[in-house]
């Protein structure tokens, strides 16, 4: 995870994990009806969420209590949505969590609703914007690279409100901006290679008759 165990204070700690909770059961709800409707999707998820393991295990140092490392969960907003983004992406965390010790459970709230949430929905928005206009491989490195880059900006926010650099507003946005900063010079190109990835492993699995590219990015 980005934010390592035990960094935030307590009261920030329980406020994310608070906000994360809704998408999270909305998510799960979308998984299993996604499942029952078509047996074939399992599998699929099954894909997306290894997917998702593989590449944000592969983590970067970064500022003290943090990491940087590509979030996989492009590739699975696009093909499911951010519903079903959110369920998969806390079991991912939840497993590095308590078996791998890459992050942890008090800042599982924060990795889940950055991750898991808002950076997924922007840049499944963002892949419903451009796919009118572009290629289903070109859409994808769209969603994935927006989606990768949205994760640490709200990370960056979650820091700065954790460790304002002032008492007012505007120390929050400075210590925000200096988080974002920092994360600018390695998530840039892991934001571009993620979309790489997610545009040819989406090409791939359209040539093998795995997906349906009409219905890609459509669920929520």
């Amino acid at each position: 995870m980005h934010i390592m165990e035990g960094f935030l204070p307590p009261v920030w700690a329980v406020v994310w994990t608070v906000l994360a909770l809704p998408f999270v059961a909305y998510g799960a709800r979308r998984t299993l009806s996604a499942v029952r409707t078509d047996p074939r999707t399992k599998a699929l998820v099954a894909v997306c969420a290894a997917f998702v393991f593989v590449l944000s295990a592969l983590k970067l140092p970064s500022v003290a209590g943090s990491s940087s490392h590509p979030t996989g969960t492009g590739l699975i907003v696009v093909l499911f949505g951010p519903a079903v983004t959110a369920f998969v992406s806390v079991v991912v965390l939840l497993y590095q969590a308590l078996l791998l010790a890459h992050g942890g459970v008090t800042t599982l709230g924060a990795n889940v609703l950055s991750m898991g949430v808002v950076g997924p929905f922007v840049g499944w928005t963002a892949y419903r914007l451009v796919r009118p206009r572009l290629s289903l491989e070109r859409s994808t490195f769209v969603a994935a690279a927006v989606t990768d880059w949205t994760t640490y900006l709200v990370t960056s926010f979650q820091l700065g409100l954790a460790f304002p650099a002032g008492a007012d507003p505007g120390g929050v946005l400075a210590s925000a901006l200096d988080f974002a900063a920092v994360f600018t010079v390695t998530q840039l190109p892991i934001g571009v290679l993620e979309g790489l990835l997610a545009a040819a492993m989406v090409g791939y699995l359209c040539r093998l008759d795995t997906l349906d590219g009409s219905r890609v990015g459509v669920a929520s």
